[in-house]
Order: structure tokens, then sequence, then C-alpha cells
């Protein structure tokens, strides 16, 4: 998948409203249409680096660490705004339709399995681990066809 520039999207999700890691990856993979997920192993150090060169700062509120935009991460913001764009717009743009629904129908399915997981008794588990076994199969095997052109000639 694509990745999108970290700094960029926390600094204009900071100016929006205080958040913490977890909301800024949330909010980031939403607006991207699910095409942007970054991980904490991309958002948490981004912060930590916007900490250190003064540009937002932290506070545990809650038992949640929430980072707020200094006046300087403000001023810095501002002046890089036309610069930064739309991060997450500009990689939501990249895939089609097509690609965004299957994306949510992933999340759907992911919500579905943790469900199963937490709830289901063991021939319920059972047998959602068979139906996703042969899911991953057979969608190995949708990439292993030969491509289909429109009219139903086949290329190479």
């Amino acid at each position: 998948m694509p990745r999108g520039n970290v700094r960029a999207a926390t600094l204009l999700l900071l100016d929006e409203q205080p958040r913490n890691g977890y909301q800024i990856m949330q909010e980031i993979t939403e607006r991207s249409k699910g095409v942007w997920s970054p991980s904490p192993g991309s958002v948490y150090p981004a912060l930590q680096q916007l900490e250190d060169e003064g540009l937002v700062r932290s506070q545990e509120t809650d038992g949640q660490r929430l980072f707020t935009l200094t006046d300087a991460g403000k001023s810095y913001t501002e002046e890089h705004r036309a610069e930064f764009g739309s991060p997450w717009e500009a990689l939501a743009g990249t895939v089609g339709d097509d690609v965004h629904e299957l994306h949510s129908l992933m999340r759907q399915t992911m919500a579905a399995m943790v469900q199963v997981s937490q709830a289901g008794n063991p021939d319920q588990v059972a047998k959602a681990a068979h139906l996703l076994k042969e899911t991953k199969r057979n969608l190995y095997r949708i990439l292993a066809e030969e491509e289909t052109a429109p009219g139903g000639s086949t290329s190479a």
C-alpha cells in the first residue's frame, strides 16, 4: 500500500484538535478511505520527533497521552499548509472505488472474525478458521488466473 507523509498528516490533524497516537492513526485511515493505515512504528516516532523539535507537546490526561501543537507548531503548520496539501486525499485517490470497497469488506470481515473469536464456541471458531483458509486459497487462485480482457479474450 502507498505510504503518506505521517509528519504532515499529524501536524494537520493536531491543528484541528488534540489527539493521541491511536486517534491519529484511525483518522488517517478513515480519511484515506482505508488506503493508508499508518502503523504505530511510523506515528509514534514522528510524534517524538515533532516533540523534540518543539512543534508539539504531550500531556498525560486520564491515562492517555494527548498531543497538541505548540505555538511554534501552529505557525509551522500554517506556513507549510499549502505544501502539506491533504495527504490522506492524495493517497485515497490512488486507487479506484473497487479497491475502496475491497478495503471496506476486509475491515468488516476482520470485525466479524473478532466477534467469532471472542463469542464463538469451539465449533464456530473451527468453522470460521476453515472458511478463512478456503478464502485465502481462493484469493490466491484469482491471482493465478489469466487476466480476462473486456470482451472475453484473455491476455497472458
